[in-house]
């Protein structure tokens, strides 16, 4: 971070829009600041969108007034349940809120406001870092107010609260969830007392909806060090309350000599290497980094220990698969086909690595790209982050594979067309064909067909499909000369 005098501060303040804020503000005999994450942005170097103005007053006065000065050009909302209004202008939104003071009842993060000061509204805020405020008054502009010693708990790229943190979680348990935001966000260290007193209140988030908790773990998933948040959301235990299928893949088991790894560490090396191969992407890759942090889900509900063969996680692939639907519908995350992306993912992650492991096929590989399709390349980069075996050798193997079923990849897609695949011949022809109605017989020379163009038998071509056919439907006594013609009778297709 840098240090901005007041100077510097009034240069960075510059925009149109704060000093016709300060100007409205002075004609109506009010104090007005700029606070929160915009001032803390500022010192941080880091571009910020959210502008919030806190009025030692009326804020929805400010903000009309502002909007009257702004013309048609300004947009203006009043919240006035809140107590709080917007305005839009030029593509800039400012938030206006009068300075208040703040109690909470114990079941309830909905506080009781009251008027306050400027100091009442600082001591109400989460963090140090976002109770900065900038003055915008014309005698004061660009002076800063920092009671609470945020600015040096940003030099020292510390998270803490300008209060007690017990009172502060206590009064509003989502700020757990935003304590641990901020920390992974800004790759600060969150202070002792403050942290302690993440472990102590954990319980308090119970009363905060899913939804909420939600938006914050999205937040931390997108972040460039996601894997920062789940080691704290872990130490502080709120893991275990919001997200228990996570925190269940903790621990290592030993018996007889025999241990496995520690699979929540090694799932957050996994999503930690999805962030590193996926960084500069122009995509967004937020579900993959799902995939990531679920592909061993189902470790926990598979793990078996046998004298002979050690510790095993037989289907625990299919089992996180069954076990997707059940968490995002829990957590209130999309139900749609970003859902199903992360459980075809979870289903299919193993299948690269036993490829990988043995003799790298042309038909293993043909059949991996038939059932990943599109999703394909997403696929092989969560499997080469999953190799995270500390026997270097064994670590090469894999990844040499790795390279050579992605060739194999290239080569079967250019060749084949599998990853869209489309049989040459339907279930209707080959009903026509051979004079059949719908019946498993369809189904069984429908899926040959499929089969032996994924062994490699005959090419994805209609007529090399068509020769098959025929020789499949002779083998199964069914000529096509003889065959009669189709009853009115309907059986459903196997």
């Amino acid at each position: 971070m840098r240090l901005l005098d007041r100077t510097q501060l009034t240069a960075l303040l510059s925009a149109d829009i704060f000093h016709r804020i300060g100007r409205v503000a002075d004609e109506l005999h009010v104090e007005a600041y700029v606070v929160g994450g915009y001032v803390r942005d500022l010192f941080l170097e880091r571009p910020s969108k959210d502008i919030d103005v806190v009025v030692v007053g009326s804020g929805i006065e400010v903000a009309r007034r502002l909007a009257k000065e702004l013309g048609r050009s300004a947009h203006l909302s009043v919240f006035r349940n809140f107590g709080t209004a917007q305005v839009k202008w030029h593509g800039q939104e400012v938030e206006f809120v009068g300075a208040r003071r703040e109690s909470y009842s114990h079941d309830s993060r909905k506080p009781i406001v009251e008027d306050g000061t400027l100091e009442d509204d600082q001591r109400r805020r989460d963090f140090t870092i976002n109770a900065l405020a900038v003055s915008l008054n014309a005698d004061t502009y660009g002076t800063l107010i920092d009671p609470f010693d945020g600015l040096w708990d940003m030099q020292d790229r510390l998270i803490a609260t300008p209060l007690d943190p017990d009172i502060t979680f206590s009064d509003d348990p989502l700020r757990m969830m935003r304590c641990v935001r901020f920390a992974t966000q800004l790759n600060f260290e969150v202070e002792a007392e403050t942290l302690s007193a993440l472990s102590r209140n954990r319980e308090r988030i119970a009363i905060i909806s899913q939804e909420r908790i939600t938006e914050e773990l999205q937040k931390i998933m997108a972040s460039d060090a996601p894997a920062r948040g789940f080691e704290l959301l872990f130490q502080t235990g709120l893991l275990e309350l919001i997200f228990p299928e996570l925190n269940a893949l903790q621990g290592v088991e030993t018996r007889l000599g025999r241990a496995h790894k520690d699979n929540f560490w090694h799932t957050l090396e996994v999503l930690t290497g999805v962030v590193r191969r996926t960084r500069g992407m122009e995509r967004d890759t937020l579900y993959l980094r799902w995939a990531a942090l679920l592909h061993d889900i189902g470790k926990p509900a598979s793990k078996r220990f046998d004298p002979q063969a050690g510790w095993t996680f037989h289907n625990h692939n299919s089992i996180g698969e069954r076990m997707v639907p059940e968490i995002f519908r829990r957590m209130k995350l999309p139900m749609d086909e970003r859902m199903r992306y992360v459980q075809k993912l979870v289903a299919l992650h193993m299948r690269p690595i036993a490829i990988a492991d043995d003799e790298v096929t042309d038909s293993a590989v043909r059949r991996l790209l038939f059932e990943a399709g599109d999703d394909i390349d997403d696929l092989m980069l969560l499997c080469e982050a999953d190799i995270t075996s500390r026997n270097q050798v064994r670590r090469r193997r894999f990844l040499d594979n790795f390279q050579l079923v992605r060739r194999k990849l290239v080569d079967l897609e250019e060749r084949d067309h599998v990853r869209l695949f489309q049989p040459p011949v339907d279930g209707t022809e080959i009903m026509q064909r051979y004079h059949l109605p719908p019946c498993q017989t369809v189904g069984e020379l429908k899926t040959a067909v499929k089969e032996a163009i994924l062994d490699g038998e005959i090419p994805n071509e209609r007529t090399a499909a068509l020769t098959f056919l025929d020789e499949k439907a002779k083998a199964m006594g069914i000529d096509a000369a003889t065959t009669q013609p189709a009853s009115s009778t309907v059986v459903s297709e196997a």
